[in-house]
């Protein structure tokens, strides 16, 4: 029996993206092994159809561990629901995602991304201000009395993050969750609490706060605003993970931004930045 066809540990876009979703909505699930420092059970797994396997992780509702500010039971569909949401901006931003049944029940599953160990999107650094090419999160402890300047890149896909993150209200954007792939490209993960109705954006991309909006973010968010309305097949799907009021919430962030045409700043009622950070 030949080998299965193997698809590389990247997103897709276009017309391979539906086919990578078709596998991992379709393809029979077998787990590799557990990502054991995570807070909710994460499964690594291989999944298979039709001879075109990939890599996949698999997050069965079940091992979800209870937050008091969600609903249990609705993490998987929250990080489904951004997957949606980052294909309708059309910058990819997110892999390939779907909530489908599997070994311990229903759950998320998402294409693996292989990231880029050498691609430097954050650091510390002893000067007082950001350098060339950086933009300053603030400071940040890093022993005893000694304190440190937080920055990440500055780079444009990067910043589309950023606004992604403010459109879904993205409560624990760390640096472990950001993905550089050996592509080039960049991608987010981890979106279980994700559209809340209150303000929970925390976040290491804060560098741009108060800042005006890049004219692409301008036209991507009046697409989202036309997009999201009652009665589209977005708005449609995402009632299908989302609670109307969360919806609701959601449009009214993409309207708050486009009327600001500026990045959100903290609101200073919870922590700004997720803790732990990595």
């Amino acid at each position: 029996m030949p080998a299965p066809e193997r698809i590389p540990t990247r997103s897709m876009s276009g017309p391979d993206s539906r086919a990578v979703v078709d596998l991992l909505a379709k393809g029979e699930l077998t787990v590799r092994g557990q990502v054991r420092e995570a807070s909710n059970a994460v499964l690594v797994c291989s999944v298979a159809l039709d001879g075109v396997e990939a890599d996949c992780v698999y997050k069965p509702v079940a091992g979800e561990q209870p937050l008091w500010d969600f609903p249990d039971g609705t993490l998987a569909q929250r990080e489904v629901a951004a997957y949606e949401l980052s294909e309708a901006t059309g910058w990819g931003l997110v892999p390939p995602t779907v909530l489908r049944d599997g070994p311990y029940g229903e759950g998320m599953v998402q294409l693996w991304i292989e990231a880029d160990p050498g691609a430097g999107l954050l650091a510390l650094t002893e000067d007082e201000e950001a350098a060339e090419g950086w933009k300053a999160v603030g400071p940040a402890q890093v022993g005893g009395d000694r304190t440190a300047l937080l920055v990440h890149a500055d780079r444009p896909e990067l910043r589309r993050l950023a606004v992604l993150d403010a459109v879904i209200n993205n409560g624990d954007r760390k640096g472990g969750h950001l993905l550089p792939a050996p592509d080039g490209r960049l991608y987010g993960i981890d979106h279980g609490v994700t559209f809340h109705v209150d303000d929970k954006l925390r976040t290491l991309l804060w560098g741009w706060a108060g800042e005006e909006l890049p004219a692409e973010a301008g036209v991507v968010l009046d697409r989202l605003d036309g997009s999201l309305a009652p009665g589209t097949p977005l708005a449609t799907r995402l009632a299908e993970l989302l609670t109307a009021a969360e919806i609701d919430a959601l449009r009214r962030r993409v309207a708050a931004l486009r009327t600001t045409g500026r990045h959100p700043e903290p609101s200073g009622q919870w922590p700004a930045i997720p803790w732990p950070p990595v």
